[in-house]
Protein backbone atom coordinates (compact mmCIF):
# COMPACT_ATOMS: atom_id res chain seq x y z
CA UNK A 1 0.00 0.00 0.00
CA UNK A 2 1.23 3.59 -1.14
CA UNK A 3 2.60 5.53 2.24
CA UNK A 4 0.59 9.10 2.61
CA UNK A 5 2.90 11.73 2.69
CA UNK A 6 3.27 14.74 5.57
CA UNK A 7 4.45 18.13 4.36
CA UNK A 8 6.78 19.47 7.62
CA UNK A 9 8.70 22.41 8.37
CA UNK A 10 11.32 22.97 10.35
CA UNK A 11 10.23 24.67 13.14
CA UNK A 12 12.04 27.91 14.95
CA UNK A 13 11.90 28.86 18.65
CA UNK A 14 9.90 26.49 21.18
CA UNK A 15 8.27 26.92 24.07
CA UNK A 16 4.45 27.24 25.80
CA UNK A 17 3.90 30.44 23.96
CA UNK A 18 4.77 29.51 20.57
CA UNK A 19 3.36 26.49 20.29
CA UNK A 20 0.11 28.03 21.50
CA UNK A 21 0.39 30.75 18.46
CA UNK A 22 1.16 27.67 15.96
CA UNK A 23 -2.16 26.61 17.55
CA UNK A 24 -4.63 29.25 17.19
CA UNK A 25 -2.92 29.19 12.97
CA UNK A 26 -4.18 25.69 12.69
CA UNK A 27 -0.46 24.27 13.20
CA UNK A 28 0.92 21.05 15.03
CA UNK A 29 3.84 21.35 16.82
CA UNK A 30 5.67 18.55 16.13
CA UNK A 31 9.53 16.93 16.83
CA UNK A 32 11.47 14.28 14.70
CA UNK A 33 13.78 12.08 15.98
CA UNK A 34 15.70 8.79 14.94
CA UNK A 35 18.36 6.04 16.56
CA UNK A 36 20.67 7.70 13.90
CA UNK A 37 19.38 11.42 13.50
CA UNK A 38 19.36 14.59 15.38
CA UNK A 39 16.32 15.73 17.08
CA UNK A 40 14.72 18.42 14.73
CA UNK A 41 11.52 20.63 16.09
CA UNK A 42 8.71 20.91 12.70
CA UNK A 43 5.10 22.24 12.42
CA UNK A 44 2.44 20.77 10.53
CA UNK A 45 -0.95 21.24 9.45
CA UNK A 46 -3.68 19.74 11.38
CA UNK A 47 -5.86 18.92 8.34
CA UNK A 48 -3.33 17.33 6.67
CA UNK A 49 -1.86 15.55 9.83
CA UNK A 50 -5.42 13.77 10.32
CA UNK A 51 -5.60 12.89 6.17
CA UNK A 52 -2.60 10.94 6.30
CA UNK A 53 -3.56 8.85 9.60
CA UNK A 54 -7.02 8.24 8.35
CA UNK A 55 -5.70 4.70 6.60
CA UNK A 56 -6.22 1.35 6.40
CA UNK A 57 -2.80 0.99 8.51
CA UNK A 58 -4.48 1.84 11.84
CA UNK A 59 -2.23 2.96 14.18
CA UNK A 60 1.46 1.77 13.05
CA UNK A 61 0.68 3.84 9.80
CA UNK A 62 3.75 4.29 7.85
CA UNK A 63 4.53 7.72 6.87
CA UNK A 64 6.81 9.81 3.95
CA UNK A 65 7.64 12.98 6.17
CA UNK A 66 8.68 15.21 3.80
CA UNK A 67 10.74 17.77 6.09
CA UNK A 68 11.20 21.24 4.54
CA UNK A 69 13.22 24.45 4.97
CA UNK A 70 12.96 26.76 2.11
CA UNK A 71 13.57 25.44 -0.48
CA UNK A 72 15.51 21.99 0.67
CA UNK A 73 13.52 19.13 1.47
CA UNK A 74 14.65 15.70 2.65
CA UNK A 75 11.78 12.81 2.93
CA UNK A 76 12.28 10.46 5.78
CA UNK A 77 10.23 7.54 6.78
CA UNK A 78 8.24 7.56 9.76
CA UNK A 79 5.95 6.54 12.07
CA UNK A 80 3.58 8.26 14.72
CA UNK A 81 5.37 7.46 18.19
CA UNK A 82 3.10 9.93 19.79
CA UNK A 83 0.30 12.06 20.15
CA UNK A 84 -1.09 14.56 22.57
CA UNK A 85 -4.71 15.67 22.11
CA UNK A 86 -6.82 17.86 24.16
CA UNK A 87 -9.37 15.86 25.80
CA UNK A 88 -12.27 18.83 25.52
CA UNK A 89 -11.48 20.65 22.61
CA UNK A 90 -10.18 17.40 20.83
CA UNK A 91 -7.45 19.07 19.36
CA UNK A 92 -3.87 17.74 18.31
CA UNK A 93 -1.29 19.32 20.74
CA UNK A 94 1.54 18.03 19.63
CA UNK A 95 3.48 14.92 17.65
CA UNK A 96 6.39 12.44 17.68
CA UNK A 97 7.79 11.28 14.59
CA UNK A 98 10.34 8.27 14.60
CA UNK A 99 12.50 7.58 11.83
CA UNK A 100 12.57 4.03 10.33
CA UNK A 101 14.40 1.89 8.31
CA UNK A 102 12.79 -0.49 5.91
CA UNK A 103 15.33 -3.26 6.84
CA UNK A 104 15.27 -3.05 10.32
CA UNK A 105 13.30 -4.60 13.21
CA UNK A 106 10.59 -2.36 15.08
CA UNK A 107 8.73 -3.01 17.81
CA UNK A 108 5.16 -2.04 18.09
CA UNK A 109 1.89 -2.68 19.55
CA UNK A 110 -0.89 -4.24 17.38
CA UNK A 111 -4.78 -4.16 18.29
CA UNK A 112 -6.32 -7.77 18.64
CA UNK A 113 -9.63 -8.24 17.24
CA UNK A 114 -11.80 -11.23 18.63
CA UNK A 115 -13.83 -12.98 15.56
CA UNK A 116 -16.60 -15.15 15.98
CA UNK A 117 -19.03 -16.25 18.57
CA UNK A 118 -18.40 -18.66 21.15
CA UNK A 119 -20.27 -21.69 22.01
CA UNK A 120 -20.36 -20.79 25.81
CA UNK A 121 -22.37 -17.61 25.33
CA UNK A 122 -24.99 -19.69 23.45
CA UNK A 123 -25.31 -21.32 27.26
CA UNK A 124 -25.45 -18.10 29.05
CA UNK A 125 -21.77 -17.40 29.19
CA UNK A 126 -19.75 -14.31 29.07
CA UNK A 127 -16.93 -13.08 26.56
CA UNK A 128 -13.95 -11.02 28.40
CA UNK A 129 -11.50 -9.74 26.16
CA UNK A 130 -8.92 -9.41 29.02
CA UNK A 131 -5.81 -8.15 26.61
CA UNK A 132 -7.02 -5.94 23.77
CA UNK A 133 -2.99 -5.25 22.61
CA UNK A 134 -0.02 -7.30 21.60
CA UNK A 135 3.60 -6.12 21.29
CA UNK A 136 5.28 -7.58 18.08
CA UNK A 137 8.90 -7.53 16.13
CA UNK A 138 8.70 -7.34 12.66
CA UNK A 139 9.76 -5.39 9.20
CA UNK A 140 7.91 -1.86 9.25
CA UNK A 141 6.52 -2.96 6.16
CA UNK A 142 5.36 -5.91 8.08
CA UNK A 143 3.34 -4.70 10.43
CA UNK A 144 -0.85 -5.88 10.42
CA UNK A 145 -3.20 -3.45 11.08
CA UNK A 146 -4.61 -5.79 13.69
CA UNK A 147 -4.85 -9.61 14.85
CA UNK A 148 -7.93 -11.40 14.48
CA UNK A 149 -8.35 -14.28 17.28
CA UNK A 150 -10.88 -16.52 16.63
CA UNK A 151 -12.79 -17.38 19.93
CA UNK A 152 -15.98 -19.30 18.44
CA UNK A 153 -15.03 -22.50 20.04
CA UNK A 154 -14.77 -21.70 23.79
CA UNK A 155 -17.02 -22.75 26.07
CA UNK A 156 -17.70 -21.42 29.57
CA UNK A 157 -14.57 -21.88 31.59
CA UNK A 158 -12.32 -21.76 27.96
CA UNK A 159 -9.57 -19.45 27.25
CA UNK A 160 -7.47 -18.19 24.75
CA UNK A 161 -3.37 -17.02 25.46
CA UNK A 162 -0.92 -15.75 23.74
CA UNK A 163 1.31 -18.52 23.32
CA UNK A 164 -1.99 -20.15 21.14
CA UNK A 165 -1.15 -17.77 18.37
CA UNK A 166 0.67 -16.68 15.66
CA UNK A 167 1.28 -13.76 14.04
CA UNK A 168 2.55 -13.96 10.11
CA UNK A 169 6.32 -12.33 9.59
CA UNK A 170 6.39 -10.99 13.23
CA UNK A 171 7.78 -12.00 16.33
CA UNK A 172 5.43 -11.99 19.49
CA UNK A 173 7.20 -10.24 22.02
CA UNK A 174 4.54 -10.14 25.00
CA UNK A 175 4.40 -12.87 28.01
CA UNK A 176 3.07 -15.69 25.97
CA UNK A 177 1.22 -16.64 29.48
CA UNK A 178 -1.20 -13.78 28.99
CA UNK A 179 -5.00 -14.45 28.63
CA UNK A 180 -6.47 -12.80 25.62
CA UNK A 181 -9.97 -13.81 26.36
CA UNK A 182 -12.08 -15.84 27.99
CA UNK A 183 -15.35 -16.93 28.63
CA UNK A 184 -16.94 -17.17 31.87
CA UNK A 185 -19.85 -18.46 33.62
CA UNK A 186 -23.32 -16.07 33.78
CA UNK A 187 -23.71 -14.22 36.99
CA UNK A 188 -25.73 -15.48 39.55
CA UNK A 189 -27.90 -12.83 41.97
CA UNK A 190 -28.61 -14.43 45.11
CA UNK A 191 -32.00 -13.60 46.50
CA UNK A 192 -31.00 -11.87 49.85
CA UNK A 193 -33.84 -9.97 50.55
CA UNK A 194 -36.39 -12.76 49.71
CA UNK A 195 -34.47 -14.77 52.51
CA UNK A 196 -34.15 -11.90 55.20
CA UNK A 197 -37.93 -11.37 54.47
CA UNK A 198 -39.15 -13.92 56.87
CA UNK A 199 -36.53 -13.52 59.53
CA UNK A 200 -37.86 -9.89 59.77
CA UNK A 201 -41.54 -10.38 59.52
CA UNK A 202 -41.40 -12.86 62.45
CA UNK A 203 -39.80 -10.67 64.39
CA UNK A 204 -42.19 -8.23 64.32
CA UNK A 205 -44.43 -10.38 65.50
CA UNK A 206 -42.63 -11.29 68.30
CA UNK A 207 -41.84 -7.91 69.18
CA UNK A 208 -46.01 -7.33 68.64
CA UNK A 209 -46.63 -10.18 71.30
CA UNK A 210 -44.25 -8.86 73.70
CA UNK A 211 -45.71 -5.62 73.51
CA UNK A 212 -49.43 -6.53 74.20
CA UNK A 213 -47.84 -8.91 77.37
CA UNK A 214 -46.30 -5.85 78.88
CA UNK A 215 -50.06 -3.84 78.90
CA UNK A 216 -51.81 -6.99 80.41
Amino acid sequence: MERPVLTAEIREGVGKEKAKKLRLKGLVPAVFYGPKSQTIPLVIHSKELSKALQTEAGENVLIDLDIRKGDQSDRKVVMLKDIQIDPLQRMTLHTDFYEVTMDQMVTVEVPIHLVGKPEGTKMGGILEQVRRVIQIQCLPADIPKGIDVDVSALMIGDSIHVEEIQVEKAKIISDTNFTIATVVPPVVEEKVAEAVAPEVAEGAEVKEKEGEEEKE
